[in-house]
């Protein structure tokens, strides 16, 4: 039986690419009722096993095991999370920034935090500038690795398209960041549809409709995902909260309380390294803020 990998789900078919390099053509499937009888949906970015049908067309007969599952967008097996920022038009939102973070690791992927539109920096800008330097310096102490990108002069590309290569990656941010414009520039091949960003509501218009994994020349698969304006925490237990900071992680061990929230108990180290400038400050503030916003919604359901 052979196997493939799940490039796309619409209207209740699976596009299966198969796995034999010899067989080069998108095999349209149906899923096996036994799917749905378990409560399973194929995703894309399965690795499936499935059967050719006589009229030309596929049944996905087994979903192999998965190494990730993402709810929203809807998808097996990514790895790498590239959360693409824009530093001007819309401006860099480092709180937005951190919220996605905070997904990403609850998910259990890597983060490469991809700053884009270098080119509209120029030396009237010095104060963006340095914020930019300020922020990738941030998130590199932290551990995270962080590409500076212009689509228009190319900076940063090549860098980021290596790191794509045999991966399935997820591209998230905000909307209006240049996703499918940095993708174009990485694979000229790809001709994706972009859009102009909206002047009018300071936000562009998302131009990605479904998930779907494009296939790269590299051996990668990147999903180019609905842009997000905002994020929910309703999947995040707010017990898990701290543990998507990574800075926090082995210091919370060195509290007094066990369970301790990093907010008011006394002996907390995470306070204590924020205090002594070991945390940064905005990180430590988008946590509180994200603390309070995860308490009022698990209030109001």
């Amino acid at each position: 039986m052979p196997e493939g990998l799940i490039v796309k789900a619409l209207s209740g078919y699976y596009y299966v690419k198969p796995a034999d390099p010899a067989l080069d053509e998108i095999i349209q499937c149906r899923g096996r009722g036994i799917f749905k009888k378990k409560g399973i949906s194929p995703l894309v970015g399965d690795r499936v096993i499935y059967s050719p049908t006589e009229n030309g067309e596929g049944m996905v007969d087994e979903i192999l095991p998965r190494i990730t599952e993402l709810i929203r967008p809807p998808i097996a097996n990514a790895r790498l999370a590239v959360l693409l920022f824009s530093l001007k038009e819309p401006d860099l939102n480092l709180q937005l920034l951190d919220k996605f973070l905070v997904h990403i690791e609850h998910e259990g992927l890597q983060a490469l935090i991809c700053l884009t539109k270098e080119d509209l920096l120029d030396a009237e800008n010095e104060d963006i500038a340095s914020i930019t330097e300020q922020a990738a310096r941030l998130y590199e102490q932290i551990g995270y690795e962080v590409f500076i990108t212009s689509s228009l002069t190319g900076k940063g590309t090549e860098a980021v398209k290596s790191r794509l290569a045999g991966e399935i990656s997820v591209l998230s941010g905000q909307s209006g960041v240049g996703k499918s414009t940095l993708l174009n520039a990485m694979f000229p091949g790809l001709s994706l549809e972009t859009s102009e960003i909206s002047t009018k509501l300071g936000r562009g218009r998302h131009t990605t409709r479904h998930v779907e994994l494009i296939e790269l020349e590299n051996g990668g698969y990147v999903a180019d995902t609905p842009g997000f304006s905002q994020l929910d925490f309703l999947e995040l237990g707010i017990e898990e909260l701290s543990t998507c900071f990574r800075e926090f992680r082995e210091l919370s061990e060195g509290c007094k309380f066990r369970g301790c929230t990093h907010l008011h108990e006394p002996g907390c180290k995470v306070r204590e390294a924020v205090d002594d400038g070991a945390i940064a400050a905005g990180r430590y503030e988008h946590y509180v803020q994200f603390y309070e916003e995860m308490k009022d919604k698990k209030r109001r359901y």
